[in-house]
C-alpha cells in the first residue's frame, strides 16, 4: 500500500509549513499580539448579539419555501376572513389563545368537578389587567362571533351550570344542542361511552380554549397574566394543564440562558483536563502553559467568529450556541497532535527548528482534519432550514478562525514554551532548574528538578501511555487472532447500527423545543394522552371556478370528496356547498341553474355566516373559489397523512389545494431524510476529495471515507436506540459528524502513510505509538467538552451531548482498532 504515494502537493505542503514553523518560532511575540488583537476587534461585534438573535420557531425549524407556507399564502390571499365572526376552523395561523386543561383520573363529568372548572372558567374570564394604565379583562379583547366573545361549546351546552350534566343526555363527538351541532370531540376527552350508543358515561378531560383579538402588546399581556392567574390554581378534585398560543415560542426564548452557566463548568473542566494530560513530573519539560493556551485559543476562535459574523449582520440562533462546546474540542485535538509533534523533536535543536519539525509532522494532518470539518459544516448551510443553516454557518467559520489561531497563536505559545525549555527554566518561576540531583527530597526532585531527555535519540522522554501503544498495544492489535477477533466485532457493530437506522424516527417532537420543566410539556403530554382520537380540520380549497349547480361537476367533486372520505385517517367532510344544497331542500328552492344558485346563495349565507369566510365571491357574486374541510383522525404517521392528503389532492379532476397551520412544521418529515442524506453526502464527497489531495495514499483516502461513512452509520443507528429522533436538530449534529469522525481516522491513516517503517505491522505500531495518546486526549477533551451539556434542560442540547458522545466513542473505535487492523488485512491483500 505504501508504494502508491500522490505526495505532489502534500509534500510541497510540508515544506511550507516547515518554513511557516520555523518564522513563527523566531517571532513569536507577533503572532501573540496581531490574533489577541484581532480577535478583540472582531469580538466587538457581541455588542449586536441582542439584536441579531433570531429563535423565531417557524423561521428556523420549518423548511424555507415548503409547500405549506405556499399553501397557507393562498389561503391568506383568497379568504381573508371576517374579523366579526371568528371560525377557530378557518384560522390559518393559529391564532392567539389561551387554554386550559383539566383532568380527573375517574371522570370529570361529576357536578364537583365541573364545578371546580367553571370556577376556573370564572376566574380567568373576571381577570383584571394593566395596559398602558387602563385596566381590562377578557370581554375586552376576546374573539368574537356576531358581537360576543367565543363560547366553549362544552360549557355552553350545560349552560356554565355543573348541576345539568346529570340532565343532559350528552352524546359524542357531536351534541345536539337546539339548532346547533356541537363538536364536543374538541372539549372533551379520554371519552367512555355507554355501550351500542353515543351518549357520554365518563371523560377524563375537559379543554377550554379563549381565543383572543391579535391586539399585539395587549394580548400578550393578557396571555401572560393567564399563566400566571392558572400557575397558582390547584383544585381539589382536578388538575390543571395550561398553554398559550406564545408559550412555545416564550418557554423556547428562555433555553439559552439555562445553559449559560455549563460555559464556566464546561471551560473548567477543560483546562483541568488539559493540564492533567500535559502534566509532566519533568519541572522543565512539563507542558502546562502550552495546554491553557490551547483553551484560550479555542476561546479566541470562537470570539472571533461569532463577533465577525454578528458584525456582517449574520442572524444568531439558539443552535449556534452550542459552537463553544465543538470547537472547545477541535482546538484541544489540534493543540494535542502538535504537543505530540513537538515532543518527537530533538531537544537540542533551536526553538524554531524544533517548531519547524513539528509544523512539518503535524501541520498537514491538522489541516485536513479542519479543512474536512468547516467544508462539512459550510455544505450545510444549504439546508432549508434556518437552524441548521445558522449552526453551521457560525460553526465553519468558528472552524476556521480555530485552525488559523492554532497554526499561529498556539504555535507561538509553544514557541515562547520552548525558550523556557531550552534555558531549563522551571515551568513556574522560570528559574534555571538542575537536570539531575541526588541531593534533596524526593519531593524536591519531583517539583525543582527537570529537563531530562534521551541522551542517545536527544529526543524527549516517552510518556507511559506512547509506550504502552508501542510496544503492547500495536503488537497485540496485529495478531492474527486480535484481527479475527476484530473483524467479528465490526460485523456485530454494522449489524446493530443498520438495525437502528431501520427503525429511526423522524420528525420533530414540538415538547422538545421547551425546557424540561417547562408548563408546556405537561400540557402537550395530556392533550396528546385525552384528546388523541380525532387529529386536526383540513381545509381543502376548490382553487377554479366551478359550477356547484350543475349534476355532472357536482358529481366530480362528490368523487374527490369520496376520495377523501375512503382515506382511513379521514373522519367526515363539512362543506358549504353541502349545507346549501341541503338548506334548498329543507326549503323547496331549486338551485340547478346557474342565475338560481346564486340568486339564493346570499339569502343562505345570511342565515349560516360563518360559510362567508369559506367563499371568494366576485363583484356580481358569483363564487371565484371556495373551500371546505375534511375531519382527521390520529390513526396514521404525520408524513402519511400529510402526503396521503396531497396526493388525492392532486389525484382529483377538480383543482383542489390542502392546508392546515400544522403542515407548516409537518413538512419538515417531508424534506429531512431526503435532505440529510444530500447533506452528508455531499459532505462525504468533499472529505474525500481533500484526503486524496493531502493523504499521500490513494487506498487511504478511500479508508477514510469508509470510516466516515461506517462511524455515521452508527451514529445514526445508536442514536435511534438512544431515543434520538431524525429532526433539524439531530441534523446538525450528523452534520457535523462527517467533522468529527474524519479526525480521528485521518489522524492515524496519515500517520500510518507518513512512516519510515517499512513492514505494515511497524507502520501500524509506529502510528499508533505516535498518535495514541493524542487520539485518546482529544477524544477525551472533546466528549468532555460537552459533558456539561448532559446536564442540560434542554433537548437540543442534550441531544448535541449525546451525538458527539457517539461520534467520539465510535471515532476511536474506529481510529484506534478498526482502521489499523483493516490497513493491515489490505495490505496482504495486495501482496
Amino acid at each position: 500500500m505504501a508504494r502508491f504515494h500522490s505526495d505532489c502537493i502534500e509534500g510541497p505542503l510540508r515544506t511550507c509549513f516547515s518554513i511557516m514553523g520555523h518564522f513563527i518560532g523566531s517571532h513569536p511575540w507577533w503572532f501573540i499580539i496581531v490574533p489577541l488583537s484581532f480577535s478583540v476587534s472582531l469580538g466587538s461585534g457581541f455588542y449586536f448579539l441582542k439584536d441579531r438573535t433570531s429563535n423565531d420557531l417557524e423561521e428556523q425549524f420549518t423548511p424555507v419555501g415548503g409547500p405549506a407556507k405556499m399553501e397557507r399564502k393562498y389561503m391568506e390571499e383568497t379568504f381573508p376572513g371576517n374579523g366579526s365572526t371568528f371560525s377557530r376552523l378557518r384560522l390559518s395561523r393559529g391564532g392567539s389563545y389561551a387554554t386550559v386543561i383539566a383532568t380527573n383520573s375517574r371522570n370529570v363529568l361529576t357536578a364537583e368537578s365541573l364545578q371546580e372548572v367553571l370556577d376556573v372558567d370564572v376566574r380567568i374570564r373576571g381577570m383584571v389587567l394593566q395596559h398602558h394604565n387602563q385596566s381590562f379583562k377578557y370581554v375586552d379583547i376576546c374573539a368574537e362571533v356576531q358581537g360576543s366573545c367565543v363560547q366553549n361549546d362544552f360549557l355552553s351546552a350545560i349552560e356554565y351550570n355543573s348541576s345539568r350534566i346529570d340532565s343532559i343526555s350528552l352524546t359524542y363527538p357531536w351534541f345536539h344542542n337546539g339548532n346547533r351541532r356541537v363538536p364536543v370531540y374538541l372539549s372533551l376527552g379520554s371519552v367512555e361511552m355507554n355501550p351500542g350508543s353515543s351518549t357520554v358515561r365518563s371523560a377524563k378531560a375537559v379543554q377550554l380554549y379563549y381565543y383572543l383579538e391579535d391586539d399585539g402588546a395587549k394580548t400578550d399581556v393578557w396571555l401572560r397574566g393567564f399563566i400566571d392567574l392558572v400557575s397558582n390554581e390547584s383544585p381539589s378534585l382536578i388538575q390543571v394543564s395550561y398553554s398559550t398560543s406564545r408559550s412555545m415560542q416564550w418557554e423556547f426564548d428562555k433555553t439559552p440562558s439555562s445553559v449559560v452557566h455549563l460555559f464556566s463548568i464546561t471551560y473548567t473542566v477543560a483546562i483541568a483536563f488539559s493540564v492533567l494530560t500535559c502534566w509532566r513530573l519533568d519541572s522543565v519539560r512539563t507542558k502546562l502553559w502550552v495546554a491553557l493556551c490551547g483553551v484560550v485559543s479555542a476561546g479566541l476562535a470562537v470570539l472571533s467568529a461569532v463577533g465577525v459574523l454578528l458584525l456582517l449582520g449574520q442572524p444568531f440562533v439558539l443552535t449556534a450556541a452550542s459552537c463553544p462546546f465543538l470547537i472547545l474540542g477541535i482546538g484541544l485535538d489540534d493543540m494535542f497532535i502538535l504537543i505530540s509533534s513537538w515532543q518527537r523533536t530533538r531537544v537540542l535543536d533551536a526553538v524554531p527548528d524544533r517548531l519547524a519539525e513539528a509544523y512539518r509532522d503535524a501541520a498537514v494532518s491538522i489541516s485536513i482534519t479542519s479543512l474536512t470539518d468547516a467544508l462539512a459544516l459550510l455544505l450545510g448551510c444549504s439546508s432549508p432550514f434556518g437552524s441548521v443553516r445558522s449552526f453551521c454557518l457560525y460553526a465553519g467559520v468558528s472552524v476556521c478562525f480555530c485552525y488559523l489561531y492554532s497554526i499561529t497563536f498556539l504555535g507561538a505559545c509553544m514557541a515562547i514554551n520552548g525558550r523556557r525549555e531550552a534555558g531549563n527554566r522551571h515551568w513556574f518561576t522560570c528559574r534555571r532548574s538542575p537536570e539531575d540531583s541526588s541531593a534533596g527530597s524526593e519531593v524536591f526532585r519531583m517539583c525543582c528538578v527537570g529537563g531530562r531527555y534521551d541522551q542517545n535519540t536527544e529526543l524527549e522522554e516517552t510518556d507511559p501511555i506512547s509506550y504502552i501503544f508501542e510496544h503492547f498495544y500495536g503488537p497485540c492489535l496485529t495478531h492474527k487472532i486480535t484481527k479475527a477477533c476484530v473483524i467479528m466485532v465490526y460485523v456485530a457493530y454494522l449489524a446493530v447500527s443498520i438495525y437502528g437506522v431501520l427503525v429511526l424516527q423522524e420528525g420533530l417532537d414540538v415538547r422538545n423545543l421547551a425546557l424540561d420543566d417547562s408548563y408546556i410539556v405537561p400540557y402537550l403530554s395530556r392533550q396528546r394522552e385525552h384528546f388523541s382520537e380525532y387529529s386536526c380540520s383540513v381545509m381543502v380549497a376548490v382553487r377554479q371556478p366551478f359550477c356547484y349547480w350543475d349534476p355532472d361537476q357536482q358529481a366530480q367533486l362528490q368523487a374527490c370528496i369520496s376520495h377523501f372520505e375512503s382515506l382511513d385517517f379521514v373522519n367526515s367532510t363539512l362543506a358549504w356547498f353541502t349545507s346549501y344544497r341541503d338548506y334548498a331542500e329543507a326549503s323547496s328552492l331549486n338551485i340547478s341553474s346557474r342565475e338560481s344558485f346564486h340568486t339564493h346563495l346570499p339569502q343562505f349565507l345570511q342565515l349560516s355566516p360563518t360559510f362567508r369566510a369559506d367563499l371568494n365571491l366576485t363583484a356580481g357574486g358569483h363564487v371565484r373559489a371556495s373551500r371546505f374541510f375534511v375531519q382527521m383522525l390520529n390513526r396514521t404517521g404525520r408524513r402519511r397523512l400529510v402526503t396521503g392528503l396531497r396526493r388525492a389532492a392532486e389525484s382529483c379532476p377538480v383543482q383542489l389545494l390542502v392546508f392546515h397551520p400544522a403542515f407548516v412544521y409537518l413538512d419538515q418529515d417531508a424534506v429531512i431524510v431526503g435532505n440529510a442524506v444530500q447533506t452528508v453526502l455531499a459532505a462525504v464527497a468533499a472529505m474525500l476529495m481533500v484526503s486524496l489531495v493531502l493523504i499521500p495514499g490513494p487506498l487511504c483516502s478511500v479508508l477514510v471515507t469508509l470510516a466516515v461513512c461506517s462511524v455515521l452509520l452508527g451514529v445514526a443507528g445508536f442514536m435511534s436506540l438512544w431515543a434520538v429522533s431524525l429532526d433539524s436538530i439531530s441534523l446538525i449534529n450528523l452534520i457535523m459528524c462527517v467533522g468529527f469522525s474524519v479526525d480521528f481516522s485521518a489522524h492515524v491513516s496519515y500517520a500510518f502513510v507518513s512512516s519510515a517503517k517499512s513492514d505494515v505491522d511497524g507502520k501500524v505500531g509506529d502510528a499508533l505509538a505516535r498518535l495514541g495518546r493524542p487520539i485518546l486526549q482529544g477524544a477525551a477533551s472533546t466528549v468532555l467538552g460537552v459533558a456539561a451539556l448532559s446536564l442540560s434542560g434542554s433537548y437540543i442540547f442534550r441531544t448535541f451531548f449525546r451525538i458527539v458522545l457517539l461520534v467520539s466513542a465510535l471515532g476511536l473505535l474506529h481510529s484506534l482498532v478498526f482502521i489499523p487492523v483493516f490497513l493491515t488485512v489490505l495490505a496482504a491483500c495486495r501482496r
